[in-house]
């Protein structure tokens, strides 16, 4: 824990002890010459309502929330419009006395393909892999940009056809075996599941079938270049990696806590990917 008066915040999760965002906010707390801590906090579900309700009794100004907490944080705060529309909350702070709580994984991912692929947005048609939590706030992402077709694929298609029925007409959910047929039109691919994460099964699709001007985002990190953007590269489309919506998520989160607005630097995801390759 940090000093008496000087302002810190944390990571809540169960298991935290992998993530990089402490090396993330140390690194803009030495840079912007701000004087305050962050620190993780490994949390069991059973002791997450008494943690949250006293994070400022605990000395912080807000918190990070990662597995299993996005949505149980939920009922314990006031989300803003993104954390009730994905379902799930990735930051918290005050305001007000109050605690509210949102989610920067939308414009985490939005702001990594924005730096990465600009004019990304010009695509009409999207396919995105995966309708988990992360699917959530990409599909949310996307439609706020305007997107007008979003095909959502997942092995079971009920889960899909429960998020076309949140997000309304622009979503279509399509099945696993269907996703062949839609890469030609989609301009745009995301994968939100793990296939092709470090001990993962591969991420077969044929990125041959994708128009040439494509964009293709991987929200996995580990390994850094996923075979599906290795991919995407050899064919030279542009590409947006998971590292990048990491270190884009927690911009807005520093920025409330600290009053300080950071940026993502080329020197701090040198940092975060040396980090990422020790073995």
């Amino acid at each position: 824990m940090t000093a008496p008066n000087v302002p810190a915040a944390c990571l809540i999760g169960w298991p935290a002890a992998h993530s990089r965002s402490p090396l993330i906010h140390h690194y803009w707390l030495r840079t912007l010459g701000i004087d305050g801590g962050y620190v993780i906090e490994a949390v069991p579900p059973e002791d997450l309502r008494d943690f949250v309700l006293r994070l400022s009794l605990r000395g912080f100004v807000g918190a990070n929330v990662t597995i299993p907490h996005k949505e149980g944080v939920l009922a314990l705060s006031a989300p803003d419009a993104r954390a009730k529309a994905v379902g799930a909350a990735n930051t918290l702070w005050f305001a007000d006395g109050e605690l509210r709580s949102t989610n920067t994984d939308v414009e985490g991912f939005i702001g990594n393909l924005d730096a990465g692929a600009p004019g990304w947005d010009a695509a009409e048609e999207a396919l995105v892999l995966g309708a988990g939590g992360s699917s959530r706030a990409v599909v949310f992402g996307l439609i706020e940009r305007g997107v007008k077709r979003i095909h959502l694929a997942n092995r079971t298609i009920a889960r899909a056809e429960t998020l076309a029925r949140q997000f309304g007409p622009t979503v279509h959910p399509v099945t696993w075996d269907a996703v062949g047929d839609v890469l030609p039109r989609a301009k745009l691919l995301v994968n939100t599941t793990s296939l092709g994460m470090h001990g993962q099964p591969p991420l077969e699709v044929d990125i041959a079938r994708l128009p040439q001007a494509a964009v293709v985002a991987d929200l996995v990190y580990v390994p850094l270049v996923t075979p599906l953007l290795a991919a995407a590269k050899a064919r030279g489309l542009k590409t947006a990696d998971g590292l990048g919506m990491l270190l884009h998520q927690a911009v807005r989160g520093f920025e409330m806590w600290f009053g300080r607005r950071p940026e993502v630097t080329a020197e701090l995801r040198a940092l975060v990917e040396a980090d990422l390759t020790k073995t």
